[in-house]
């Protein structure tokens, strides 16, 4: 397993007192360098010898081992603490991690004492692991009550991290960064191999991780400001080396699952209305343009784009907020966190790419987004990359203006009419609600401006619902053949522009 292990071990054993103390910005760049190094070498896979008994165990069985409360890493003092994953099921590869403590860099060693093994897993306590490595770790602080501290943020599985804020249950996951997404050669996983794990001082709000990322075609070293709350904000520093030229380099990816919701055309066999952890794609361009692209699951692989230049940022979104919009009370749909993205440097040409993959089941994410620079990362290339990521409701809080709050589309035609329409004519509903849309009077001249691709618009429509809050845009679509419609549509007053632009995508084989 590559590692910085030979660096840590001669820190702890080799050099003076004063030498020991380390920086965190001193060892992000000893991981740099690393990876940098990584990058000028031939790829290896990190290959663990894993006993049978972990590498086969299913689902069932890798819940029976439990971290113990009393070996959290941290607990004697400050808010943080810190458990581990063990090796197995789908987590093949361990990662070595590192503690971080007053300037002293020290490798953690896998120890099996620090777990319960319990009713068939118990077994698993007898096998000589050696210093196998965990396969991630959790971090937790008490974001919601405290005398309790809540697990905020998940490190598990290649380059998968998961963060919840206040009141918040786990949902989408967001990566390191995404390789060939959806290209025809396949996609690339890249993967953390190692993490430094630096201890907060004890009144401290923010925890800071850094991580060695390795792939085939490049290595990375991350550094990540985690600061939890009822918004989890993370600030990352990526650096990326190429070994080899890297043609689609996702940055900041977010995966999620779309199973079924509103927009939906299929009848589904299921008592709840929704099930989804993400409902839409939000993204803010450069020119302050908030666009809302709902999810689908559709009936073969979608892949779509939204271009701009340096936006301002991007994200994936679950609205709504409330319980009986899905109707769940064991996975709790509506308490699942929204994520952003905000760069926080110029990102220049490039786009945000949304991927929709078909699945039939909620436990398989098929929904991924991510930032696509204009120009490929070649061989022998290296780029930073700077952003924040931070959960959150329904809705941003920097964003101004009214938000689509529901999208619907049926049948075009009247039930019972005599000369009924194609089969193929959609009727949309759009409804938005917020922003300056609070308040005004329905007799006030509320314009639509609405657009597509291709297809033939008509009867166009806006009102005001009986709610007092909600505005409703309406209009039926008829597609040309199996061309796709992207379709966009804003609400404006006087030419002012008072909602984000629904953008969606339809084709005849959808209905």
């Amino acid at each position: 397993m590559t590692s910085l292990r030979p660096l840590a071990f001669a820190i702890a054993c080799g050099l003076s007192a004063p030498a020991l103390a380390i920086t965190p910005d001193a060892l992000f760049d000893q991981v740099a360098d690393e990876a940098r190094s990584l990058a000028g070498e031939a790829y290896t896979a990190d290959e663990a010898d894993m006993p049978e008994q972990l590498a086969q165990m299913d689902y069932d069985r890798y819940r029976q081992i439990r971290y113990l409360d009393d070996q959290a890493l941290w607990r004697d003092s400050g808010p943080f603490q810190v458990e581990l994953f063990h090796p197995g099921f789908l987590y093949q590869q361990p990662v070595a991690i590192n503690l971080v403590e007053n300037g002293d860099v020290s490798h953690l060693p896998f120890e099996p004492q620090r777990f319960r093994y319990d009713d068939d897993a118990a077994p698993l306590a007898e096998l000589d692991l050696g210093d196998l490595g965990y396969a991630g770790f959790r971090l937790h602080y008490p974001i919601n009550r405290g005398d309790y501290r809540d697990e905020f943020a998940v490190f598990l599985g290649a380059s998968y991290f998961r963060l919840v804020g206040r009141n918040q249950g786990y949902g989408l996951s967001a990566r390191g960064l995404a390789i060939d997404t959806a290209a025809p050669q396949g996609e690339e996983f890249p993967a953390f191999r190692e993490f430094w794990l630096i201890r907060p001082e004890e009144h401290a709000d923010t925890v800071t991780v850094l991580a060695l990322l390795d792939s085939p075609s490049l290595a990375g070293a991350y550094r990540f400001e985690i600061t939890p709350g009822q918004r989890t904000e993370v600030v990352t520093e990526a650096r990326l080396f190429a070994r080899s030229d890297v043609e689609k380099l996702g940055i900041a990816p977010l995966t999620s699952m779309f199973l079924h919701g509103e927009m939906e055309s299929r009848q589904e066999d299921d008592y709840r209305p929704r099930v989804h952890d993400s409902s839409g794609l939000l993204m803010a361009t450069n020119a302050g343009e908030w666009t809302w692209r709902p999810l689908s699951n559709p009936t073969r692989l979608h892949l779509s784009s939204l271009q701009d230049t340096s936006p301002q940022g991007f994200g994936l979104v679950q609205r709504p907020q409330d319980f009986e919009g899905y109707l769940d009370m064991e996975a709790r749909y509506e308490r699942r966190p929204s994520q952003w993205v905000e760069p926080l440097e110029e990102w220049g040409e490039g786009r945000v790419e949304l991927v929709e993959i078909p699945t039939d089941s909620e436990a398989n994410d098929n929904i991924t987004a991510y930032w696509v620079p204009e120009s490929p990362l070649m061989a022998g290339e290296s780029r930073t990359f700077r952003y924040r990521t931070y959960t959150f409701g329904a809705s941003p809080v920097q964003e101004p203006l009214a938000r689509v709050v529901r999208s619907r589309q049926g049948w075009g035609g009247v039930p019972g009419q005599a000369d009924a329409p194609d089969e193929h004519l959609r009727h949309f509903i759009v409804d938005f609600r917020g922003g300056d849309l609070e308040g005004l009077d329905p007799s006030q001249p509320v314009d639509m401006t609405l657009t597509t691709t291709s297809g033939e618009l008509s009867q166009p429509q806006v009102k005001a619902l009986p709610d007092g809050e909600t505005w409703r845009a309406s209009f039926r679509l008829m597609p040309e053949g199996n061309t796709p419609a992207d379709m966009r549509l804003t609400l404006s007053l006087r030419d002012r522009t008072l909602t984000e632009t629904w953008n969606a995508i339809w084709t005849a084989d959808e209905s």
